[in-house]
């Protein structure tokens, strides 16, 4: 477990910055001492060369400096050579430039490579070829270079050669991640989602928009359980803004501050590959700094997301917190804030002596919680208030349980304890977390989606109830069975999310959702004239819990009659689903 880091410093960053080497750039007179010292104006610490399947920029630039080395040792320095070498000395003591390219890969997705600045040109412009990015337009600068390496490729190559990956400007154009490209939803998951992929550069960070790209890629959504790193940059084309178009980016105009220890590449690719994400923030320059607790609180609890006001030993409120820890590593991980409510609208109301308090919770989690589980504790201010942050990863060595038996799961935003058939399917997923991995094929994107589709989707036990033309929604639950056994009902249920099945769940056992799913189901069959029907799906309720809007939806089967979804989410909303439910 860790606390709060020493000696830590926001840092200001911009990783996606064009030079007179992209074709495109729009003001070619401009130098590269001109970029540098425009970077330096706007206060930022890390700058990125990511020109279009070029390095020849970063490499034009360290030819100049190299030059003008040579010069001053033979003593034949002119006046304004000179200046230009002091100049570069004197931001190389204040500036990091790391050289990189934006890869343009197969249909058209673009991929920035960053690496440390010890990367020779040489190297750079070998993984360029291994890209698959003809020899003859190396120097081009273009972003139309003909038929590339895959994005999945791409990101391998670009990792594996010591590199940080990541998705350039990936919700907007040329993204991975945008909207209404039809290139599949598991192709999708696949390019947002691969191992190899450090970040998403987006262009709405700092959007409160509920579907902002960072809030989609939380770790809620279910085919979507990795969180991703969000950053953003200013892809900047031209030295200053463009007055005639704002939206025309000039250095340092969009850029992230990081929370890092020093001023190197490999601190800045340790942020990346850890799972602290309020180590990122959207550089603000006029207004107070991002606050990730407030964020959160407006994104609300969630299956990755808790809430407690405190954590004190009286009340059992330590052992709620010890339960959500323990909750989150048998699901997928997440974060935990103690010291505000769920409720945006609530003042924070902060932990009185918060060192002591973390060092007292650090405590009773290696006492209490079984096997050790590795998490990270510290303190974030919000509204001038300290809370405890709690960063949970996905557990290795699950299933975790407080005081050696009380096993807990996070549904949705509840924490439970573990019901006998969901502990015998967290040790199944153990026991396949052990084995050695399947060597597959790399997925083409021009095959049918159907190729890409994960294995999960045949997990044991996930009876479709009869063939169907649109998979289930992907959130709530399912009652896939009802016996009476001496005259008292007991259900199957189905999580939408995993698949899972519970047995001999009954009205009083059943948890909140599964409560209302079990009364519904035993009171109110659905009736046809209740029901909005857009072809075989089918909305038979709307209703509100909290802040969150929760659909009951209905399925003819082909045979007839009726599968019901109850407790929908709009994270589970998917294909015709959206349509029938008014979404986007």
């Amino acid at each position: 477990m860790t606390h709060k880091k020493k000696n830590m410093q926001w840092r200001r960053v911009d990783l996606h910055i064009h030079t007179p080497a992209s074709a495109c750039y729009q003001q070619p007179e401009v130098s590269f001492l001109d970029i540098l010292l425009k970077a330096e104006g706007r206060g930022i610490d890390v700058v990125a060369f990511a020109d279009h399947n070029t390095v020849a920029g970063y490499a034009a630039m360290r030819r100049e400096i190299e030059q003008l080395l040579f010069l001053e040792r033979l003593e034949r320095l002119r006046p304004d050579e000179k200046r230009r070498l002091d100049e570069y000395r004197r931001l190389s003591d204040k500036l990091l430039v790391l050289p990189g390219f934006e890869f343009t890969a197969t249909l058209g997705f673009h991929i920035l490579g960053i690496f440390s600045e010890r990367t020779s040109v040489r190297e750079l412009e070998h993984i360029l070829l291994d890209l698959r990015i003809p020899a003859d337009k190396l120097d081009l600068g273009s972003s139309e270079v003909g038929a590339t390496a895959d994005v999945l490729q791409a990101y391998r190559v670009i990792s594996e050669a010591g590199g940080i990956a990541i998705a350039a400007h990936a919700n907007s154009t040329h993204g991975v991640a945008m909207q209404d490209f039809d290139f599949g939803g598991q192709t999708k998951i696949s390019y947002t989602q691969d191992p190899h992929l450090a970040a998403l550069e987006v262009t709405d960070l700092e959007s409160k928009r509920r579907r902002s790209t960072a809030s989609f890629f939380s770790g809620s959504k279910p085919e979507y359980p990795r969180r991703m790193h969000c950053i953003q940059s200013s892809d900047a084309h031209r030295l200053v803004r463009d007055v005639e178009d704002p939206a025309n980016l000039g250095v340092g105009d969009r850029a992230t501050e990081m929370l890092l220890p020093e001023l190197s590449f490999e601190a800045i690719k340790a942020v990346f590959e850890s799972n602290d994400f309020a180590r990122t923030r959207p550089y603000r320059p006029t207004t107070a700094p991002f606050d990730h607790v407030r964020a959160a609180r407006e994104q609300g609890a969630s299956i990755v997301q808790a809430f407690h006001e405190s954590m004190t030993r009286k009340g059992g409120r330590m052992l709620a917190v010890l339960s959500d820890i323990v909750a989150l590593a048998n699901t997928n991980g997440g974060t935990i804030y103690v010291g505000a409510s769920a409720n945006p609208k609530a003042a924070p109301v902060g932990i009185e002596h918060a060192d002591e308090a973390v060092a007292e919770l650090k405590a009773e989690i290696g006492r209490r919680i079984t096997p050790p589980i590795d998490v990270t504790v510290d303190v974030l201010q919000s509204d001038g208030k300290p809370i405890v942050r709690i960063a949970v990863p996905r557990g290795e060595h699950i299933p975790y349980a407080v005081e050696g038996s009380r096993i807990y799961v996070r549904q949705e935003s509840e924490t439970n304890l573990a019901l006998r058939d969901e502990i015998v399917q967290l040790v199944r997923r153990a026991i396949e977390s052990e084995r050695p991995p399947v060597q597959v094929a790399m997925p083409d994107p021009g095959a049918p989606d159907e190729a890409l589709q994960p294995v999960a989707a045949e997990a044991e036990g996930a009876d479709s109830g009869g063939e169907i033309g649109v998979e289930p929604p992907r959130t709530g639950v399912e009652v896939v069975h009802t016996e009476e056994r001496k005259g008292v009902l007991y259900h199957t249920m189905r999580d939408l999310r995993n698949g899972s099945q519970v047995q001999n769940v009954t009205r009083t056992s059943a948890r909140r959702l599964w409560q209302y799913a079990v009364s519904r189901c035993e009171k109110h069959k659905p009736e046809d004239s209740e029901i909005v029907w857009s072809d075989d799906l089918g909305l038979w309720r709307t209703y509100q819990q909290g802040r969150r809007t929760r659909y009951d939806l209905v399925q003819r089967l082909p045979e007839g009659g009726l599968r019901v979804y109850y407790g929908v989410t709009e994270e589970g909303i998917h294909g015709p689903w959206k349509a029938l439910v008014g979404g986007e």
